[in-house]
C-alpha cells in the first residue's frame, strides 16, 4: 500500500507542478510586497464585517439543520441492516450523486432558481451536507450492537419502534458529533458560497480582493478566523459532553 502511494505521488509530481516549489523562496520579494498590506488589517468597517459573518453563520446553521433532517431518513435507508438491498443500493447511489456535486455548482443552480441571496446558500449546503451526513449516519447505524434491536423486537414492536427504541439511542451521540463537525465545515463553505452571490461575508471578501483593498481583506480574514475558532470551541465543548 505504501509503495503504491509513493508511485502515485511520483506520477502526480509533474501534473501538479511540484517543480515550482523553489519559487516560494526565489519570489519572496513578491510575497513581501503582497504581505505588507495583509499584515496591517483595516477594521474601520468592522461592524459590517461582523454583521456579514453573523449572516454566514446563520446560513451554515440553517443549511446544517435542513441537512440533518434530510440525512436521518436517507441515512436509515442507506444502512444495510435497516433497509432491504433493493432500497439501500439505489439510495446509496443517489447520495453519492448529491455528494459529488460541488457546493458552488449547487449554489449556482439555486441562484438560478430563487435568485441571489442567502437562501440559495442555505439550500446548496443542505443538499451537499445532507448527502454527506446520510453516508456517515448509515455507517453509524451499520456498526450498532444488534442486541438492543433484537430485545425491542422480542416485545412485539413494529419496525419503526425498533428503529426509535433500538437504533436511535445507540447512534444519537455519533450523529450529533457528525452534525456539529459539518456545521463547522459549513461555516467555512458558506463563506465561499458568498463569492457567487449566495449571501454572507464571502461577497464582501470578494469585493475587497477585486478592489485590491488588501488591508480590508486582511480584516475580513481575521473576523472569519475568530468566528470559526469560536464555533470550533463551542462544538468541542458539546462533543465532550456527549462522550
Amino acid at each position: 500500500m505504501w509503495g503504491g502511494l509513493i508511485v502515485l505521488l511520483l506520477v502526480a509530481f509533474g501534473p501538479v507542478e511540484m517543480g515550482k516549489l523553489p519559487l516560494l523562496f526565489t519570489n519572496s520579494s513578491n510575497i513581501q510586497a503582497f504581505s505588507h498590506d495583509l499584515l496591517r488589517p483595516d477594521f474601520n468597517l468592522w461592524p459590517l464585517y461582523v454583521a456579514q459573518m453573523w449572516l454566514t453563520v446563520q446560513i451554515a446553521l440553517w443549511g446544517t439543520t435542513l441537512a440533518v433532517l434530510l440525512a436521518i431518513p436517507f441515512g436509515l435507508l442507506c444502512a444495510r441492516n435497516i433497509a432491504p438491498i433493493w432500497i439501500q443500493q439505489p439510495m446509496r447511489r443517489l447520495m453519492d450523486l448529491a455528494r459529488s456535486i460541488p457546493d458552488l455548482v449547487l449554489g449556482i443552480v439555486f441562484i438560478v432558481a430563487v435568485g441571489l441571496g442567502p437562501f440559495a446558500g442555505v439550500m446548496a449546503l443542505a443538499v451537499n451536507t445532507g448527502a454527506v451526513l446520510a453516508k456517515l449516519f448509515s455507517e453509524a447505524v451499520e456498526a450498532i450492537d444488534p442486541g438492543p434491536v433484537e430485545g425491542v423486537r422480542a416485545t412485539g414492536a413494529t419496525r419503526l419502534q425498533e428503529v426509535v427504541w433500538g437504533v436511535l439511542p445507540q447512534v444519537g451521540p455519533h450523529w450529533t458529533s457528525y452534525a456539529l463537525y459539518r456545521f463547522e465545515s459549513n461555516a467555512r463553505s458558506a463563506t465561499v458560497l458568498g463569492l457567487i452571490g449566495a449571501g454572507g461575508i464571502g461577497q464582501t471578501l470578494f469585493d475587497s480582493i477585486n478592489g485590491f483593498q488588501y488591508r480590508q481583506t486582511s480584516a475580513i480574514c481575521v473576523v472569519i478566523v475568530v468566528a470559526v475558532t469560536l464555533i470550533d470551541l463551542l462544538s468541542q465543548a458539546i462533543r465532550q459532553r456527549l462522550i
